[in-house]
């Protein structure tokens, strides 16, 4: 049996990141580290997104980058200046290409595609067995999301962010490639909290998804029915489909970092890394995996990294509200887009605002709906 000093347990976007920044640091090159997964991570399973003012790390990733945005519904649309911030978008395989150039040249680095089945903690070390051997670590980081943690409680709510997107490329030139279409809940919402997702690579090029922030998935066919109506009010009529993609992301303040332990710290959506009222998962990694790796300079008891802000009170109570009125989604982005400062909207999902600051956007949203959700949430809590 192998040991090593690290062993990540999934090598999704939080774990590669926290490797990749480890190297880039210079103060990992004596330890070990191993990358346990069944993916090979050589396909573009997953498109992100995220906003930037500043010049990122992963800018080889970025495929295209917007400075305009748009948010609209059935009533009025408004055209969002997102400066000094840029929307970007990673595609999963340019992310993964990136990683491992800089992976691969690691002689101290190494990674396995096996699918994991089990891990044991004692007091002195960790075993992680997969479909074909086993391994022993000191330190242990996991990204294997346990969903019933979340589902088998009913003090915190569990949402979904759920879509199915389709990269088409049209021979009619619609689409304004300067702008990506944020929310556009003009769309049917059927009791939800449903919008579309458009991001237009060129005139004729975009990833459009439908996307639910609510309880439970739907038919494949409701999806993508609901993204041929949309392509047609667009005066789309011929289009072939290059690509698509699906997925669901939980959207809850459930405390997944009470299941740290000194030496197995969870990560990623398994460790609360998701943005839980938006779902937005790559600037809420990019930034956790940076704390983590300047924690481990430093710490070797993860019980001692998380630390809980006003963001998360924020992120429950619109969960609580949604998650008890579903319906109540396009209203409450809607007035905060309305009339709202897009950068500093952008600069409070970013967790970076000054408590003046997020009252100017809090005030923005309906009142009573976050007067009723705080009195809500209080009592819950307090059972």
């Amino acid at each position: 049996m192998k040991h090593y000093d690290y062993i990540f347990t999934g090598a999704g976007l939080s774990a590669l990141m926290t490797v990749y920044k480890m190297v880039q640091s210079g103060t990992f090159k004596d330890k070990s580290v191993l990358l346990l997964d069944e993916n090979t991570k050589k396909t573009n399973d997953r498109t992100w997104c995220f906003w930037e003012k500043n010049e990122t790390v992963w800018k080889k990733s970025i495929s295209k980058k917007w400075d305009s945005a748009l948010f609209a519904n059935e009533n009025f649309r408004r055209d969002l200046d997102l400066k000094p911030y840029q929307y970007n978008m990673v595609k999963g395989l340019d992310f993964y290409t990136q990683v491992f150039d800089l992976l691969s040249k690691q002689d101290n680095i190494t990674f396995i595609q096996q699918k994991i089945l089990e891990i044991e903690e004692s007091e002195t070390i960790i075993l992680i067995q997969t479909e074909n051997e086993s391994f022993s670590c000191s330190k242990l980081f996991n990204s294997i999301y346990n969903k019933h943690k979340a589902e088998n409680q009913t003090k915190y709510p569990l949402l979904q962010q759920h879509f199915i997107g389709w990269f088409i490329k049209s021979e009619q030139a619609i689409f304004n490639p300067e702008q990506a279409t944020f929310m556009d809940f003009s769309v049917e919402q059927k009791g939800n909290t449903r919008f579309m997702y458009v991001l237009p690579a060129s005139k004729t090029e975009a990833l459009l998804e439908y996307t639910l922030f609510s309880h439970n998935h739907l038919k494949a066919e409701e999806y993508e029915n609901e993204i041929q109506k949309y392509i047609e009010k667009l005066g789309i009529s011929n289009y072939e489909i290059v690509e698509k993609e699906q997925g669901s992301i939980p959207m809850t303040c459930y405390p997944f970092w009470k299941a740290n332990t000194k030496n197995v710290l969870n990560i990623g959506t398994s460790g609360g890394w998701t943005k839980a009222s938006t779902g937005y998962t790559f600037k809420n990694s990019d930034k956790k995996s940076s704390e983590l790796v300047a924690f481990l300079q430093r710490e070797t008891d993860f019980t001692k990294l998380h630390k809980r802000t006003k963001f998360w009170f924020y992120d429950l109570l619109l969960l609580d509200i949604l998650d008890r009125k579903n319906e109540l989604g396009s209203p409450i982005f809607s007035s905060m887009f309305k009339k709202g400062n897009p950068s500093l909207i952008f600069k409070f999902l970013d967790e970076e605002t000054s408590l003046k600051e997020d009252i100017q956007v809090i005030l923005k949203c309906p009142k009573s709906l976050f007067i009723k959700a705080l009195f809500h949430v209080a009592f819950k809590t307090m059972k």
